[in-house]
């Protein structure tokens, strides 16, 4: 036997001795652990609807989620969540560290779920496995794919994309939810912003002079982590310039480092000043989008974010299914031709946002 199945077969031993002590039975939850280390910022943003079917039906319960370097910062100062704890691997031989995970796994939960969309986490299994809530539900399985950690959960939930294979993200993970039997028909995200993150927002807008103007405000977000999700910088710099021309319109880029090579694409290729809006936080971003007529982004994760605020919007698509991703709500809008992002034209981005944008008035 391989040291892989040994260890696998201590596992399943290990959580099926200490599933006979756990109760199966827990009608109002107060406390409720959420573990969702694995899977991007996206994946976390459209696990909003998971915290939000929660909060609606349990409306005392407190929520901790444990979350990743990768994706934290999707929920920061969320109002659905009470307290979230950054999970790092590299830190587990670290006893103050240790400590710390020992002492959130084992905070007498009620309940604790196991979200899942792309892909099941063992360690996120695991995780939940050691925690003490009453009651545990995970994956059976995903896409037909068996979890095999699944006998660590005291409900395990089938998750299927192929049912119904246009569901939107946000309704599809809801489904971990079915041993409670809630769910929430808000698919929106949620991205909760202060007074201090829509000062921040006004100071960089007085800076630029754009307050000053009172004229239409557009964000831009022209970077994505993959490259097939990018539309290429020219196509971004002429549309830039043909809205400037036929409106009266200031401009604003989002991105952070990584998106730099992008961004100067499109700087070098126009010839007046455009300010970057680079590496801020989360409810930052979303406070400044709130403040924009229209936001226009690839499909990545700051997409998800303006998908969290009321402000029209253009998602532009290649190879990823809109209509699992896309955001949902009002005045959300999105363009795909084909897997080549670049299919989609100069001219369907500008004749769409030209429309919004006569019709908009969100900064008057």
């Amino acid at each position: 036997m391989s040291f892989s199945a040994v260890i696998d077969y201590l596992i399943e031993k290990y959580f099926s001795l200490k599933k006979k002590n756990i109760s199966q039975t827990v009608f109002d939850p107060e406390k409720i652990l959420i573990i969702r280390q694995h899977n991007q910022f996206g994946d976390l943003l459209a696990s909003v609807s998971i915290f939000r079917a929660l909060k609606e039906n349990y409306t005392d319960s407190k929520i901790t989620v444990i979350v990743s370097k990768d994706n934290y910062f999707a929920i920061t100062k969320n109002k659905f969540v009470y307290k979230t704890f950054l999970f790092d691997k590299t830190q587990l031989f670290n006893p103050r560290y240790y400590f710390r995970l020992s002492k959130v796994l084992r905070n007498d939960y009620d309940v604790c779920i196991v979200p899942v969309t792309v892909a099941i986490s063992d360690t996120s299994c695991i995780l939940c496995g050691l925690s003490d809530a009453r009651m545990k539900i995970g994956p059976a399985s995903l896409d037909g794919k068996e979890n095999k950690l699944s006998n660590i959960f005291d409900k395990s939930v089938v998750m299927n994309w192929q049912e119904n294979p246009d569901r939107n993200v946000s309704d599809f993970g809801q489904d971990i939810l079915k041993p409670l039997g809630i769910r929430t028909n808000n698919l929106t995200s949620e991205i909760t912003f202060d007074k201090e993150d829509l000062k921040y927002a006004d100071l960089f807008l007085t800076k630029n002079e754009i307050n000053k103007r009172r004229c239409k405000l557009v964000g831009l977000h022209v970077g994505a982590g993959k490259i097939p999700n990018r539309w290429s910088s020219e196509k971004f710099a002429e549309l830039i310039k043909l809205i400037s021309k036929e409106m009266d319109v200031s401009f604003y880029l989002t991105g952070t480092d990584a998106d730099l090579e992008c961004i100067n694409g499109v700087l070098n290729k126009i010839e007046f000043v455009i300010p970057l809006f680079l590496n801020k936080t989360v409810p930052e971003v979303a406070a400044l989008i709130s403040k924009s007529d229209l936001f226009i982004t690839n499909d990545t994760g700051i997409m998800h974010v303006a998908g969290a605020v009321s402000v029209p919007q253009i998602s532009i698509f290649g190879p990823t299914n809109t209509l699992n991703w896309a955001p949902v709500g009002k005045n959300k809008y999105w363009i795909k031709n084909s897997d080549d992002i670049d299919s989609v034209s100069i001219k369907e981005i500008f004749d769409l946002a030209g429309k919004i944008l006569s019709t908009n008035n969100n900064r008057n």
